[in-house]
């Protein structure tokens, strides 16, 4: 792979190159700050019930947090790309890894996760399994392609259709970011039904049918290595590595102090799992244990220590991408840099086992899962068969239920699958607030009138 032409400056909306006192992959971090789609994020849950009496992330600070550490993956990396090949780069391509790597991975981070739909993960269920449990009603209508998307839902792919589709009304491109960021959120480069189990790039599928040309093009653009052509794969941009492992080394230390605060993991077990990993990532533990017993508040005690494993994790990181550096190019590495660590240490496991046990299955959590679970499956099946019909089938009801959908979400011109994504959008881009206040309304629980 050739390490000049896998950036590019090209974005979505083919809008020309500007002259700017930002480099256009700054410009991309700043269009995500500012768009409604990131802003959403503030009110979706990441782990635990929002809102509570402690404050712990949500989708919002938990991507904040990824594109810091993602920032100083992609700025350590560069530099290691600029120095140990800078005989094999054009002038462009060296200030690109010396200036603007960082960036790009900053502003991937940034939006991973605006795809991603209300209540965590239960709400991608609650999509995938709505089309699932309604397949003798609904599957004749979409072909395997486009019906694959729908018993599939993914908060990848769904980023991508976020970030780059036009809406009905709204300006061609999307939120129009360069393919470089685009495709370093790509984890499953694939159609969904080339989706396989136990392959790293197939896990899950990275695009829409609906966005299939605009994700060949950032593929092209970016020179991904084209595994198929039918069904579409590709194998991982060497960038969505380092946008891995800052979702990674966050989520499996954040929840953990979040679960802290809450009351649901001890201090003593959360600093005895965060101490062990700093002890075995570092040669200074004695300073590490002095600056411990100078601090007397638990909660800082382990943001301390939070501190010094994300530092250690990101450390590990750097030194397994440079590791594997042929491998990531290639496309032939076949284990996430943290897959790659814990497998090697035990203590990462150990926080992983133990968050699964006291943390994923706290009944808070469960609990938030069933009720969004609920919301979004009712939200779904209030709206999908009423815009399903045509204008002459509707009936009052319907007509009813449609007048609740944004214009910028309906398509009645377009296709029965286009329709469909259509009310996805608005459903998957609701807040938790939101889905819960409307869900209560159209059951009747509340009644009355709200601006």
């Amino acid at each position: 792979m050739d390490l000049n032409s896998i950036f590019t400056n090209q974005r979505t909306g083919n809008n020309p190159h500007t002259k700017a006192s930002r480099t256009d992959f700054q410009r991309d971090f700043d269009r995500i700050i500012f768009s409604s789609a990131f802003r959403r994020l503030q009110n979706k849950t990441q782990v635990f019930p929002l809102p509570g009496s402690v404050f712990v992330h949500n989708r919002l600070t938990h991507s904040l947090e990824v594109s810091s550490v993602g920032r100083s993956l992609g700025s350590v990396i560069g530099e290691f790309i600029h120095d140990n090949f800078k005989g094999d780069l054009t002038e462009d391509s060296k200030s690109f890894y010396l200036h603007n790597l960082g960036n790009v991975i900053a502003a991937a981070c940034l939006c991973h996760d605006v795809g991603n739909p209300a209540f965590g993960h239960s709400g991608e269920d609650a999509i995938a399994s709505y089309f699932d449990r309604n397949e003798n009603d609904l599957k004749s209508k979409f072909n395997d392609k486009e019906w694959a998307d729908l018993v599939n839902f993914e908060g990848n792919a769904n980023a991508i259709r976020v970030l780059a589709q036009q809406q009905q009304g709204k300006d061609y491109g999307g939120v129009q970011l360069t393919f470089a960021t685009l495709a370093s959120i790509a984890k499953y480069p694939c159609e969904a039904i080339a989706k396989t189990k136990g392959i790293i790039h197939r896990k899950k599928f990275g695009f829409f049918q609906n966005e299939k040309d605009i994700f060949l093009d950032i593929a092209r653009a970016t020179a991904m290595i084209q595994e198929s052509d039918e069904p579409y794969i590709f194998k991982r941009h060497p960038f969505v590595w380092l946008v891995e492992a800052a979702d990674d080394i966050c989520y499996n230390i954040i929840d953990m102090e979040d679960a802290h605060r809450l009351g649901i993991v001890s201090t003593a077990d959360c600093k005895n799992l965060f101490f062990e990993l700093v002890k075995s990532e570092t040669d200074d533990i004695k300073r590490v244990e002095q600056k411990l017993s100078s601090i007397s508040n638990e909660n800082e005690q382990i943001s301390y220590l939070r501190a010094k494993v994300i530092n250690a994790l990101i450390n590990k990181s750097i030194a397994l991408y440079k590791s594997n550096f042929d491998k990531i190019l290639n496309g032939t590495l076949d284990k996430g840099l943290l897959d790659i660590y814990k497998s090697e240490h035990k203590t990462l496991q150990d926080i992983e086992t133990f968050s699964i046990e006291k943390i994923y299955n706290h009944k808070a959590v469960v609990e938030i899962e069933n009720a969004g679970y609920n919301v979004m499956y009712e939200l779904l099946d209030h709206f999908i068969l009423s815009i399903l019909k045509t204008a002459d089938e509707r009936k009052s009801y319907d007509k009813k239920a449609l007048k609740l959908l944004p214009k910028q979400f309906v398509y009645d011109g377009g296709s029965d699958y286009q329709k469909v994504l259509g009310v996805i959008d608005f459903v998957s881009g609701m807040t938790d607030n939101f889905a819960t206040d409307l869900y209560r309304k159209i059951k009747g629980i509340d009644i009355g009138m709200t601006m």
